[in-house]
This record gives C-alpha cells, structure tokens and sequence, in this order.
C-alpha cells in the first residue's frame, strides 16, 4: 500500500480527498487534489481530517477505501479517505446529528448582522457580543443549536455537534449560505422575533401601546406587535416594503405568505 507503515496504523501517510463544500476550508494549493499526510502514533480519522481545516460538524460521512467508517476510527497506512459535507454524500449514512426543528442557532460575536438577519426571517438566533468561546460551545450544546462562527477553533470542540463556517466575510452573502446549507427558504415565518433580543413578537392592541407610539404613527398604523422579551413595539412602517422585499428575495418567494399579527 501507498506510504508503508504496520498493520496498526501507528504510523506512514494516508490519502484525503475532500469533496463539495469541505474544498472550500482548504488552502486554493489543496482544492481537487488528493492530500497526503503522513501521521506517527494512534490516530483517529477525525483528528487528521480536523488537522487539515475541516472541523467535524462540517462532516457528514467518512469513506475509506469506499467503506463508510465513523470519526473515531483508527487511521492507517495507506488508507485512502473520502470526506463529504452534508447533502453530497454516497447513501452511507449519515455523520451529522439531525438539525433542530425548528432550527435554531447561537452566533459568535463576530456575526451580528447575520444574527438579526436570521431573527428578521422568524428564527431563533441566540447572539451575545461579549460571548465566549466556552459559553458558545455550551449553549450549542445544552440547547441543541447550531453554531454559526468563522472560528475553525470552537467548531473543533468535541461538545459541538451542529455547526457551520460561513465562507463569505459578507453578512448578506452568509445568510445565503445558510439558507441554502440547512435548507430553510420554507421554514421563514418573517417579522415574529424581535431583531433586538431574540424574543417574539405577539399582537396587541393600538391602545396598549400609544403612550409609546407618535401621533403620525397613531394616524397611519393600526397594527402593532410587541416582543414578549424587550418590549419593543412594532408596526409596519415605511420601512417595512423594503424588508419584504428583502425577505422574498433571501427565499426567492418561497415563504409563506405572512400577514402582520391582527389586533
């Protein structure tokens, strides 16, 4: 077998093809190559594959020599190693624990455009500015949610289990990614969580709500929500066209139709 080594696979070089959207965690050197890499001492499959970039949550099978094998699996010499994302992977089943329903996420503190992004589409979006790494992992994992951070790092942490690595540094284009990773476009419900904290926005009346509100917006507006969290009152003003327009353009018209919550 190509690279030598024993039996135990305790040392010699195995071969790694990554394949879909994993290619685009490798060096532009790497991508559409077979990588080798050469290992001494007990190894599993997954520390090697996370050694050359590819965090484990992003993984949604492991083929070696076109058997289907889990992370921890002993790495030998010679082994020839498939990684597929999800979605892409031959009918072996699968790596990646099933997403939330409904899919909720906690964002590092470096997304918070995509954070009220995915909040302005109805998802629960978890984001602190000040959070941690440690807080993050454990909310990922304590709350069953899927952690959203361009930090290959965290999503390396044994705890997590659902996670992505937006590829754009644009939040627009990383809500896209999302979208299309976890195949949400159906799943929006628009303007029912609140943009500021996360909480949800409920109907209420006009009247429990006019010491907060302007006279012109008294006027003009008789629909109002108010999230259950914060407080914060909403109604669609004359900003509210240009975020539809928004949101059918992020689900390519393939929400459902929404209505503002009746009095």
């Amino acid at each position: 077998m190509p690279g030598g080594g024993d039996a135990r696979g305790d040392r010699g070089v195995a071969r790694f093809r990554f394949h879909g959207i994993l290619e685009d965690l490798l060096p532009l050197s790497r991508r559409g190559a077979t990588i080798e890499q050469a290992f001494t001492g007990e190894r599993c499959v997954k520390d090697a594959i996370e050694a050359l970039g590819v965090p484990h949550p992003e993984i949604d099978a492991i083929l070696i020599d076109g058997l289907a094998v889990d992370f921890d699996r002993p790495l030998h010499a010679g082994d020839l190693v498939d990684v597929f994302p999800p979605a892409y992977a031959p009918a072996h089943g699968s790596l990646t624990p099933p997403i939330p329903s409904p899919p909720r996420f906690v964002l590092d503190g470096h997304l918070g455009r995509l954070a009220r992004y995915l909040r302005m589409l109805g998802f629960d979006a978890a984001y602190r500015s000040d959070a941690d790494d440690e807080w993050l992992a454990q909310v990922s994992a304590r709350e069953a949610r899927i952690l959203l951070t361009r930090d290959r790092g965290l999503l390396r942490r044994a705890i997590v289990r659902n996670g992505y690595l937006p590829r754009s540094d644009d939040p627009r284009t990383q809500l896209d990614e999302v979208i299309r990773r976890y195949g949400l476009a159906t799943e929006a419900r628009p303007f029912t969580r609140c943009i500021r904290c996360n909480g949800r926005i409920e109907p209420v009346s006009m009247a429990s709500v006019a010491a907060r509100l302007e006279p012109k917006t008294k006027r003009y507006y008789d629909t109002f929500g108010r999230c259950d969290t914060c407080g914060a009152v909403y109604w669609p003003g004359s900003h509210f066209e240009r975020m539809r327009r928004f949101v059918d353009d992020v689900t390519n018209g393939t929400r459902p139709q929404w209505r503002p919550p009746a009095r």
